[in-house]
């Protein structure tokens, strides 16, 4: 009898259908057996031997392939060229001769939109679906019956750690999106005035708001592709096939490995950006005023920012008076008030 220790806990994980020992009677199996597999095609032009769970799954794979293509073109231009360069000056060139293949048509709705909306609503209706087979299996009427409801935990399927890093990555890559692609394009001139100058005087202005929310989008999206990676490849710890003693060390291996990976993968782009592009500057003239438009009108951000910017108030304690200096966004303009105590 083999040791407690080489037995491994496995995720109950319904399959893709219903086995014809199951689903037919004792009496029908014989039947069942001898009648020709239906190996047609239904009206979508997919095959009636998967399921749906087996074409989400595909969906999920190769849409997170497409986007790959993107994010190394984007680590290139927002990291790898500005470290060789150590200017953004000379790494504008390279982002402006390249961004027309990813954002015009037809290239950024196959390279980012379709795959990424793919993929993100594709892992959903996997965890319904599944949720769904594991409540038919296990008795969704008395689940019911005790007053908890469709979305108790019973039977939906455990969250792995790829799909949580998933559900973190998704509002700050969308942000990311809006601010710099739907936000400018309210803008004459609209993505083309959107470049490493842009993102420079966002760190030169806005520093808090920046190094937070880029150091959180490229920690938690580089750990969700590596991972991610991992587990299409199968190297992820749980996929070791190693038995034994020796199947402890190769997960801890493995995990060490990928999240080594993972933490090179953020380092170099945190070092373009932050070390590079971050310490550029602020823009100068009317484009740094356009810029300052376009960051006021981020949601709820946009007007924090606007007043905490707005404002640097000094207080000199002069007798009975509080000096209190408002500097605007325009540089030009200088107020002091003087508010009695």
């Amino acid at each position: 009898m083999p040791d407690m220790q080489e037995l491994q806990e496995m995720e109950p994980s319904p399959v893709e259908e219903t086995p014809s020992q199951v689903r037919d009677s004792y009496f029908d199996m014989e039947k069942s057996s001898t009648s020709p597999p239906n190996n047609g095609t239904n009206f979508l032009g997919l095959s009636n031997q998967h399921g749906a769970l087996y074409y989400l799954q595909r969906i999920q794979k190769y849409s997170s392939y497409t986007f790959t293509a993107f994010g190394l073109a984007h680590i290139t231009n927002t990291s790898i060229i500005p470290l060789i360069t150590q200017s953004v000056p000379a790494s504008e060139p390279y982002l402006l001769l390249t961004r027309p293949y990813y954002q015009g048509l037809p290239a950024e709705p196959l390279l980012i939109i379709i795959p990424l909306w793919a993929h993100v609503l594709s892992g959903i209706a996997m965890r319904v679906y599944r949720r769904n087979l594991n409540a038919k299996k296990y008795g969704d009427d008395e689940e019911s019956e005790k007053g908890k409801g469709y979305f108790s935990n019973t039977f939906w399927p455990k969250v792995s750690g790829i799909s949580k890093l998933g559900f973190q990555f998704t509002p700050l890559l969308i942000g990311h999106i809006f601010i710099n692609r739907i936000i400018p394009k309210q803008f004459p001139g609209g993505s083309s005035n959107v470049n490493l100058s842009y993102v420079a005087h966002a760190f030169a202005k806005h520093p808090a708001m920046s190094f937070a929310g880029f150091s959180a989008m490229l920690t938690v999206g580089c750990f969700h592709m590596t991972w991610g990676w991992a587990k299409w490849l199968g190297w992820t710890p749980d996929q070791t096939t190693a038995m034994g003693g020796e199947r402890e060390l190769a997960k801890k291996r493995r995990w060490y490995i990928i999240n080594g990976l993972a933490v090179a993968l953020t380092a170099l782009w945190m070092a373009g950006s932050f070390g590079v592009i971050a310490r550029a500057g602020a823009a100068p003239g009317w484009i740094a005023k356009q810029y300052d438009e376009m960051y006021r009108m981020i949601p709820v951000v946009g007007k924090w920012i606007s007043v905490i910017d707005s404002k640097v108030f000094l207080w000199a304690d002069q007798g009975n008076a509080l000096a209190t200096f408002t500097l605007h966004n325009d540089p030009d303009l200088l107020t002091l008030r003087i508010d009695q105590i």
